[in-house]
């Protein structure tokens, strides 16, 4: 059974829900950008409960968390699950099916990109949130508007560098 669940993970999913997940990603992360430019993220000499309750950081820690929902468990997330239920019921079938591994590993890479400007952000380094953010929203609205995911592309030239391995679809050697 467990060979039967890895290889229909691996049978590829419709690749428009990424595209969809992506499309709330991008406007969620382009949300807290713009919070982040008003705070204190772009001013020094903040303090930590200033940098803490920026409206700009609650909104990328909330992006941050649903990141990690994303690549630890990817059924179950909130933007796959809707677009399951709600969204793909009312189109024509996907004419092909995308690999399930790079669209997780983007996942990854949304995760690390935000973590950095939340980690810069606490110790105090002006610019940093909205720059992260910035960074997490073009490269999620170029998957949402054009299918063009950063992520995925990072993952294809890894993996032809030898650098990430995969085993029964599970990424190996990040």
């Amino acid at each position: 059974m467990a060979q039967q669940n890895s290889a229909s993970r691996l049978a590829g999913i419709d690749p428009r829900g990424p595209r969809f997940a992506a499309g709330i990603t991008a406007a969620l992360v382009l949300l807290g950008t713009f919070l982040a430019l008003l705070g204190p993220a772009v001013r020094t000499g903040t303090t930590l409960t200033e940098r803490i309750t920026d409206p700009g950081f609650l909104v990328l820690l909330l992006v941050d968390l649903l990141f990690v929902w994303g690549f630890a468990s990817p059924r179950t997330a909130p933007w796959g699950a809707l677009f399951r239920a709600a969204v793909r019921p009312r189109l024509a079938p996907p004419s092909e099916l995308e690999d399930p591994r790079p669209p997780r590993f983007a996942q990854i890479v949304g995760f690390v990109v935000v973590t950095i400007g939340i980690v810069l952000h606490l110790v105090g380094v002006p610019w940093a949130l909205p720059i992260a953010g910035a960074a997490a929203f073009v490269a999620a609205f170029l998957n949402a508007a054009f299918a063009f995911c950063l992520g995925c592309q990072l993952y294809v030239l890894l993996l032809r560098a030898g650098l990430i391995r995969t085993r029964g679809g599970a990424l190996v050697g990040v």
